[in-house]
């Protein structure tokens, strides 16, 4: 049987723990609100490899040209070889299958839509998307037509094409089977029938 006076300690121990979480709800009452359903659309803005969450909009490569010169080129040269402050977006593409390939958007990245989600949500960083008001974004159209020069400069789609949320989908990128597949199931499938990444049909 515990004394008096520990008896009395554990009670001050089990009020003080009820006191705290009470505080603790009554904090939390105030912190925060709802998501209104623009705010949670402002902020969904990721873009898988099936395109499916492309918005409407196109664009060209002769259109990307301008825009890439005036937002982008500063970091990624004017070449699009890169530069101090930021990697290359072309060349590489001999290096696919090599112990050291150049991981450009044009030599490595297996999907097109990719380029459109990356510049889209982070580019240009001054302009980082996710701390500034959507309207103060580049574009859709101005997303798929930088998407579309860099495609352009790959040798990857011609000029004139347009890119749009049918046509980007659809693009077929030179490093698209250089990764392991994602299930397990394929991947050991893969290992079973001795393929390496981007071997076997």
């Amino acid at each position: 049987m515990p004394s008096g006076k520990s008896s009395l300690v554990l009670i001050f121990l089990i009020l003080g723990a009820f006191n705290c979480v009470q505080a603790q709800e009554r904090v939390y009452d105030h912190l925060g609100r709802t998501p209104t359903q623009q705010e949670i659309q402002d902020w969904d803005i990721a873009v898988g490899p099936d395109g499916d969450e492309l918005p409407e909009g196109s664009g060209n490569a002769r259109a990307g040209e301008n825009i890439y010169m005036q937002h982008c080129a500063a970091c990624h040269g004017a070449d699009l070889h890169g530069g101090p402050a930021a990697p290359e977006l072309v060349g590489g593409q001999e290096t696919i299958g090599t112990l050291e390939p150049m991981k450009s958007v044009g030599a490595y990245w297996p999907f097109a839509t990719t380029i459109w989600d990356f510049i889209y949500r982070a580019m240009p960083p001054n302009n980082y998307n996710i701390s500034i008001e959507p309207s103060q974004r580049l574009s859709p159209d101005d997303v798929y037509s930088l998407t579309a020069f860099i495609l352009y400069k790959n040798d990857i789609i011609q000029e004139n094409v347009i890119m749009d949320k049918n046509s980007l989908p659809k693009v077929k990128m030179p490093n698209r089977n250089g990764f392991v597949p994602v299930d397990l199931e394929d991947t050991l499938d893969y290992r079973g029938r001795g393929c390496r990444a981007g071997t076997c049909p």
